[in-house]
C-alpha cells in the first residue's frame, strides 16, 4: 500500500513547474499498462495543455487553484476541490492561475 501527499506532490510539481515550461506532471498510479491512471498535473498561471484526444472516460479533480477545460465552443471552469467531467471529445486545459489537478483516466489496459 502506498500513500502520497496531494499537497506536497503539488508543491514540488510547481515548483519544477515554474522552473521550466509552466508544466510538470507525475503519474502517481497505473499507467498506459492499467486500465486506471491518476497522473497529477501542475501548471503555472497562464499555461495550457494544447487540444488532445483521451480515449475512455475521464475526469479532473482540482487540488489547488482554478482550470479552465475547452472542448468545441463548450467551456467549464474549476475551482480547488471541483471535480470535473471530461468530455470524450478532443479538449483542452488552461491554468488562469497556478493550479494543480488530478486527472484520472479509465481505459483498456
Amino acid at each position: 500500500m502506498q500513500e502520497l501527499s496531494p499537497d506536497a506532490l503539488t508543491r514540488g510539481h510547481l515548483e519544477r513547474a515554474a522552473a521550466s515550461d509552466g508544466r510538470s506532471a507525475a503519474t502517481v498510479h497505473g499507467g498506459h499498462e492499467r486500465t486506471l491512471c491518476r497522473t497529477l498535473l501542475a501548471l503555472t498561471a497562464g499555461t495550457s495543455l494544447a487540444e488532445h484526444d483521451r480515449p475512455g472516460g475521464a475526469t479532473l479533480l482540482v487540488l489547488r487553484g482554478r482550470v479552465r477545460l475547452t472542448s468545441g465552443d463548450a467551456s467549464r471552469e474549476g475551482r480547488t476541490g471541483d471535480l470535473v467531467t471530461v468530455p470524450p471529445a478532443r479538449h483542452a486545459l488552461e491554468a488562469p492561475e497556478d493550479a494543480s489537478a488530478l486527472p484520472t483516466v479509465a481505459g483498456e489496459g
